[in-house]
């Protein structure tokens, strides 16, 4: 794996994304039958995040790879409120469970494990290894790459629609946490953001429901979250690109 790794940085990266995708594929249709909702993808993600870090951390990379507190000023912590808005914003309308307790707290369990392997696998391996040539096609790939990947879950059945606002949320979501470990050194802030926004999905009321509320179809309501979440994020990265630095 080391020796892999040395070769060729971004086909490590690749590889690793195709174990991640293929492996929580096989996870969720292995779980399909067994009546206890994600139990399997939770023992996958766990055991495989800790692989990884322990590889990072015995490879002598957890600061290549930004796994350390940010450095930012203080002054900069007003940097997140826009992160904390789109993690949160499902929440703000509502709570209700998805799942029974022991099932929620699995989900919740796996959704932060997903983000740590997501935003080490496309922010860490990918960006990094692809921004030694080229930094911009580095942003560029790993955030359209990030997107794309989430087609799987046509694969586990989700609806169509759901699945392309889902990918066209990713790549913007992408974009904007690969700018903030680009500009701020740490992928702890992108880490945490990310298993956030996955893991309160497990207590969120669902698009439909809130639909309702407003008098809206569901697939109208997602194109207006959709659009107001790229606005969001569209604006935080450029003002991230423009003034966000690290303390020396």
């Amino acid at each position: 794996m080391k020796k892999l790794y040395e070769k060729n940085e971004v086909t490590f990266a690749i590889i690793m994304i195709v174990i991640y995708v293929v492996g929580t594929s096989f996870a969720e249709a292995a779980n399909a039958s067994l009546g206890i909702a994600k139990l399997i993808p939770a023992v996958f993600h766990v055991l495989f995040a800790a692989f990884i870090f322990g590889w990072i951390k015995k490879n002598g990379l957890i600061e290549k790879y930004g796994l350390f507190a940010p450095k930012y000023k203080a002054a900069k912590a007003w940097f997140f409120l826009p992160l904390i808005i789109v993690a949160c914003l499902g929440i703000i309308f509502g709570v209700k469970l998805q799942y029974t307790i022991p099932e929620t707290i699995l989900y919740m369990v796996s959704m932060l494990c997903v983000g740590f392997l997501e935003e080490i696998i496309f922010r860490g391996f990918l960006f990094v290894g692809m921004a030694k040539n080229n930094v911009k096609a580095a942003i560029i790939v790993s955030s359209i790459t990030f997107g794309l990947g989430h087609i799987v879950n046509l694969l586990n059945g989700k609806p169509f629609f759901e699945t392309m606002v889902q990918i066209i949320f990713a790549v913007f979501v992408g974009f904007t946490l690969v700018v903030l470990f680009y500009k701020g050194k740490s992928l702890v802030p992108c880490i945490v953001f990310h298993g956030v926004n996955n893991a309160l999905s497990a207590i969120e009321k669902s698009n439909e429901e809130i639909a309702g509320v407003f008098a809206m179809s569901k697939e109208s309501f997602e194109m207006a979250l959709l659009a107001a979440f790229i606005l969001i994020l569209a604006v935080y990265s450029i003002v991230m690109f423009r003034k966000l630095s690290v303390e020396e």
